[in-house]
């Protein structure tokens, strides 16, 4: 029997649950983006409106998490397994520690200093690379350093945006 016999006779099986479901979860992502960023203009391309770049790229993830699903199908690849806790909770926390520090914050009585790119650059990196399961410290500090400083070199002075660095500090 030839080889196409064999996969017509399979039919439109799930072979890569991981794969399908990756595909599932890009579509789910791109309808949700499209659905907040439904009042935002697209402008033309000789006047880019706010809507046109989220638009355009949940478009493009939506396509390509159809071609992962149908990809899924074609091809056999991992069963779908569970789910890291350990990095959603490191990245997603460290992704709102960098909003509370940056700009800081109050809430009743506790009173957190607007600390700046200085501070919150290190602090989200390192927590965000607690993530990993492999992680070693030494290494993960000297990276914080030099990621704070290729960002506060881009967005502070490449790109002139007002990105506090150390206002505690400097006033900056």
């Amino acid at each position: 029997m030839s080889l196409n016999k064999i996969e017509a006779a399979q039919g439109w099986r799930i072979r890569s649950t991981q794969d399908f479901a990756g595909g599932l979860f890009m579509i789910g992502l791109a309808a949700l983006a499209l659905f907040l960023a439904r009042d935002l203009p697209l402008g033309t391309l000789r006047q880019i409106g706010p809507g046109m770049l989220p638009k355009s790229i949940a478009v493009i993830c939506a396509a390509l998490g159809a071609l992962l699903s149908l990809n899924a199908m074609r091809y056999k690849g991992e069963k779908l397994s569970g789910w890291s806790w350990r990095g959603v909770f490191f990245v997603l926390g460290a992704a709102v520690v960098f909003g509370l520090t940056i700009r800081g914050f109050e809430i009743g009585p506790l009173k957190v200093p607007q600390l700046g790119m200085l501070v919150s650059g290190p602090l989200v990196v390192f927590i965000a690379g607690l993530a990993a399961e492999d992680v070693r410290l030494k290494e993960l500090a000297i990276f914080a350093v030099a990621m704070t400083t290729a960002c506060a070199l881009l967005f502070k002075y490449a790109l002139s945006l007002p990105i506090p660095l150390a206002p505690w500090l400097l006033g900056i």
